[in-house]
């Protein structure tokens, strides 16, 4: 069962989804504006050659970057969820991810790894990846993040356990602050038999090493 700091967590995330209007034309002109000034108030010239499409470029990169407030969970896993008798640990390596840093509007880039056990159910190979882009192309942090995806996988396969680690490098830390280039963030979310099994955890924690 998620835990209730887990399930708040995950019910918070769709609530403000659900809050949020589409990305339209309007949308785009609107943070296409934003762009320009920000040219403007950095001391740059919007009307010179190199910078007369960017507010627009820069408009629809952001849109993309993004794009998981426009997509829902029940979207992104359409129905791809098959019977199973498998009962041992799924694990999914190094799936890449790009996220945006709430905090300053930075990215920050790594990979998760997400693994669960099976109660009856799988999932197809790529949703897993596809989950993981629904939160992560959104303003985050990445302990959120990390428990987002468990919670989402929790929510969908109702499985015996989930775990997922993510390890990123942020922009934040490294262009500006203290300039730290080589650090790294791992962050971690332990559920079910994940949690609860000193054996099964350890195996989780060999399968990634």
């Amino acid at each position: 069962m998620i835990g209730q700091n887990h399930e708040t967590e995950l019910e918070a995330a769709e609530r403000r989804l659900k809050a949020l209007p589409r990305c339209g034309a309007a949308k785009l002109a609107s943070m296409e504006g934003s762009f320009r000034d920000l040219l403007e108030a950095v001391g740059e010239d919007p009307e010179r050659q190199g910078l007369l499409r960017t507010p627009n470029r820069a408009a629809r990169a952001f849109e993309f970057l993004t794009n998981g407030y426009r997509q829902s969970l029940e979207q992104v896993v359409n129905d791809a969820i098959f019977d199973s008798d498998a009962s041992e640990i799924i694990l999914v390596k190094d799936i890449e991810l790009y996220s945006m840093c709430e905090h300053h509007l930075l990215p920050f880039i790594g990979k998760a790894h997400v693994a669960y056990i099976p109660n009856g159910k799988v999932i197809g190979l790529s949703k897993v990846a596809r989950i993981v882009d629904v939160f992560a192309r959104r303003l985050q942090i990445q302990e959120h993040l990390t428990l987002q995806i468990a919670d989402a996988l929790m929510k969908t396969l109702r499985p015996s356990g989930v775990a997922v680690v993510i390890e990123a490098k942020h922009l934040c830390m490294m262009m500006r602050g203290v300039e730290k280039q080589n650090s790294v963030m791992k962050t971690s979310c332990l559920l079910g038999s994940f949690k609860e099994d000193a054996r099964t955890r350890s195996e989780f924690l060999a399968l990634l090493a």
